[in-house]
């Protein structure tokens, strides 16, 4: 039974993806940093398929702490090697021009979003080479291709996470390793509550007058990235809602 390793599984994309892999029969690590749901998510998912479930709870930002959950999963025998690694964690805080921008959000994206990812995939990669296709699958975003107003710093965390996925996609090459990236627009989670630091009537006006992609979108695609072949690997997607052309550009209606 393969292993899936999951960042920020305890809502919107990554526990989307825990429950269709869970389907497939992987055994699952995921991780996060709300003790609760991740217990919620292991119970609810090794009794409803039989499998293994390791939940683990960590800031992926701690180069420490992400050192200290590795050393967890590494005598987890039942688990191991890793086979794919899912680097969903990351945030976007705040949406303010450059000059009125709150810095400790700002750190916050870079420290999550890149550097999070960085330590994860580090870490990962020691106990995926034994896999027979590993595959790390990373979080990007379409800000990450067409940078935006009032973006700035969460724009270039994600164009830094469509740079390091083709990196480490040539180095990991001769290890058999695939690497992909996918590149949403607008998705219907946390995320938009979380930038407006819980103001919910604020985040609900991003999907106003039209159809956002869900969590179940992304994690269809990303299965489907998984299923492939084992000589073909998807390299990236990019995967807006029909309502959205660009980053920019969306067509709403009054509802």
């Amino acid at each position: 039974m393969p292993t899936a390793l999951i960042t920020g599984a305890t809502s919107g994309i990554g526990r989307a993806c825990a429950n269709r892999l869970a389907a497939l029969h992987y055994n699952l690590i995921i991780t996060g940093r709300r003790q609760d749901r991740l217990q919620e998510i292991q119970i609810t998912l090794a009794n409803e398929y039989n499998i293994k479930v390791l939940p683990l709870r960590f800031d992926v930002a701690d180069a420490a702490q992400v050192a200290q959950a590795f050393a967890e999963i590494a005598p987890q025998q039942a688990l191991l090697p890793i086979d794919v690694l899912i680097n969903n964690a990351g945030n976007a805080y705040g949406l303010d021009p450059i000059q009125e921008a709150d810095l400790t959000d700002l750190e916050k994206m870079i420290n999550i979003n890149v550097l999070g990812m960085i330590y994860v995939t580090k870490a990962a990669i020691p106990l995926m080479q034994k896999a027979p296709a590993p595959h790390i699958i990373n979080l990007g975003s379409i800000a990450g291709k067409e940078p935006y107003p009032k973006g700035h710093v969460y724009c270039a965390s994600k164009a830094a996470v469509d740079a390091f996925t083709k990196g480490i996609r040539q180095d990991l090459l001769p290890l058999g390793f695939k690497v992909s990236a996918i590149h949403p627009g607008m998705v219907n989670t946390e995320f938009s509550t979380v930038r407006f630091h819980g103001d919910k009537a604020k985040a609900d006006q991003t999907y106003h007058g039209l159809t956002p992609l869900s969590a179940d979108d992304i994690a269809d695609t990303i299965t489907f990235m998984l299923t492939r072949p084992k000589h073909v690997n998807i390299a990236e997607v990019v995967i807006f809602p029909r309502a959205q052309a660009n980053a920019t550009v969306s067509f709403r209606q009054e509802m």
